[in-house]
Parts: structure tokens; C-alpha cells; sequence
């Protein structure tokens, strides 16, 4: 039954991320900044929701894996997991930039810094996970890469010292990026104050926002703390481990990521409005083609009748 609402769970979160992707790349008008840092928000999370999900499924039935794509998937699934939290930030600056800085945001915000922008974010994430891949193939002892093992971040942490510093520098981070967060939402708070009457709905939103996207950060983290609470229940029982990896996988993979669909699927009017368009064209606008084809056709016949 865990196993079952999990799959649940995700299977909604994947669906409504899908569509929200869809929504983004079928509408030019959401070619902003923003909006691109938000499809990859969507990306970002969905790619570890299912990598998450498989890892959490193959844990449960103690499925065997072989070491070497084991290693793979696991680096993979690192990435995006600090992709997200990062993007987060970059979404978090866009914001500061658009409130703080209106006269400068259209030529900070252009095409080609938002590339660099992706480009930087997923070159930055990428090193952590790197480095642990490389370093797993030259200090384990050969014979280990014929094993088969159950497939977990767990096994890539063997070695103590790339243990903790895997820990050190994901904390290194998580604090540059807090700081991030809560610097920018100083000077927005101060800019709100200075705001005129008409500004400070928009500047509202924007500290709203920066709250939402502060919670996302502080439980995305905690995705990437977990595997150093969870490593000495996976020596001591399996089932242990499996039904604290099940809880924290709600808490802190889960829920953050429904928080995305919050900030910008329902909160934003114009994302909000292009979603609802494309979540219900199949029913409801068909329908209003068919009710109007309906007058139609019933005006045209009125009119023949009458003449």
C-alpha cells in the first residue's frame, strides 16, 4: 500500500509537470526569463522524482543491480538534485532584479544571459557528482566493480572521507545559497517599503514568492542530507532503512515539488490562464466549437425556413 500511494503520488506530479512543460513550450509568450527558469524547475524535478522513484522501488523489492549503471544512475540523480535547488536561487535573483532593478531587468534578462544562466547552474551541479563518480572508480578495488548490489546513493559513499566531504560541500552550499535567498529578500522588503501604492502589489507577489521558493530550498536540501541519515539504517536493517527512505521520501522530495506548480502554475494569472486552456481543450472548449456550430447551424436553418 506505501509502495501503491507513492506511485500514486508521483504519477499526478509527473502528469501535472508534464503539462505544465507542455504549456511552456506551445506558448511564445513565456520565452521570459522566468518562465524558462521555471520549465527547468519542472524538468528538474520531474527527472528526480522518477530516478528517486525508481531508486525507492528497486530498495523495496531488493532488486540487484550491476555496480557500474548503478554508479550511473546515481550520478544522474545527484545532478538534478542540485539542479533544482539551484535554479531556485537563479529564479530568486530574477525576481530581485525585476523588482529592484525594472529599468535594467529587460537587458539583464535577455536570451543569451538566461543560456549562460542554464549553462552555469548545470556545469556548477555537475561538479559534486563528477567528482564522486571518478573518484568511486579509482579507490574501490576492482573485483568490487563485478558486484551486484541494491541500487542507492548509499553505495556510492563507501569510502568515509568522500562520505563527508560530499556532506561538507553540499552544506558549503546550501549556506551560499540560503544567504542568496535571504539577502535578496532583504532588499526587495526594503524596496517594498519605498515602493508607491501602485508597486507594492507587485513587490507583495515577489516577497510571496521568494517565501515559497526559501520553503523549496529548505526541504530540497534535506533530499541531499538524508542519505547521511539514512546510511547507518541501511548496515543495521533493510526494512528499516526502507520505511524511513519511504517517509522521507514524502516529506522532502515530494512536497517541495509540489510547491512549483503553486508558485507559477496558480499564482501567475497568464500561466495559469494558457494551462487551464490546454489542461480542459478537449472538453470544454470542443464543446463551446459545438455549441457554437449548434447556433450556427440552427440560425442558417431558421433563416431558410423563414425565407
Amino acid at each position: 500500500m506505501k509502495l501503491l500511494l507513492v506511485q500514486v503520488l508521483v504519477g499526478i506530479l509527473l502528469y501535472v509537470n508534464g503539462l505544465m512543460i507542455f504549456t511552456f513550450l506551445k506558448k511564445e509568450t513565456f520565452r521570459e526569463t522566468r518562465y524558462i527558469l521555471f520549465a527547468q524547475t519542472l524538468f528538474a524535478d520531474s527527472a528526480l522524482m522518477l530516478l528517486t522513484d525508481l531508486t525507492l522501488m528497486g530498495s523495496f523489492y531488493q532488486y540487484p543491480v550491476h555496480i557500474i549503471p548503478c554508479y550511473i544512475f546515481c550520478t544522474l540523480t545527484s545532478l538534478v538534485s542540485v539542479v533544482s535547488p539551484m535554479t531556485l536561487v537563479a529564479m530568486c535573483l530574477e525576481r530581485y532584479v525585476a523588482i529592484c532593478m525594472p529599468l535594467r531587468h529587460s537587458s539583464i534578462s535577455t536570451p543569451k544571459n538566461t543560456f549562460i544562466g542554464l549553462l552555469a547552474i548545470w556545469s556548477v551541479s555537475f561538479i559534486i557528482p563528477l567528482f564522486i563518480f571518478i573518484v568511486c572508480f579509482v579507490y574501490i578495488p576492482p573485483g568490487v566493480l563485478r558486484l551486484y548490489v541494491v541500487c542507492t546513493v548509499e553505495a556510492m559513499l563507501q569510502i568515509k572521507w568522500l562520505a563527508d566531504m560530499r556532506a561538507m560541500s553540499l552544506q558549503l552550499l546550501f549556506i551560499i545559497m540560503l544567504s542568496i535567498i535571504v539577502s535578496t529578500y532583504i532588499k526587495i522588503v526594503l524596496a517594498a517599503r519605498s515602493a508607491s501604492s501602485e508597486k507594492k502589489n507587485s513587490t507583495n507577489k515577489g516577497l510571496k514568492t521568494i517565501i515559497l521558493h526559501g520553503v523549496q530550498l529548505l526541504l530540497s536540501m534535506m533530499q541531499l542530507i538524508i542519505p547521511y541519515i539514512e546510511m547507518p539504517l541501511w548496515k543495521v536493517n533493510v526494512m528499516l532503512f526502507v520505511n524511513v527512505r519511504y517517509s522521507n521520501f514524502i516529506l522532502f522530495l515530494i512536497l517541495p515539488r509540489c510547491l512549483s506548480p503553486l508558485v507559477y502554475g496558480l499564482r501567475d494569472k497568464k500561466f495559469y490562464n494558457a494551462l487551464k486552456y490546454y489542461a480542459f481543450c478537449g472538453i470544454l472548449v470542443c464543446n463551446k466549437h459545438k455549441i457554437r456550430d449548434g447556433k450556427t447551424f440552427r440560425g442558417v436553418v431558421s433563416i431558410s425556413i423563414h425565407n
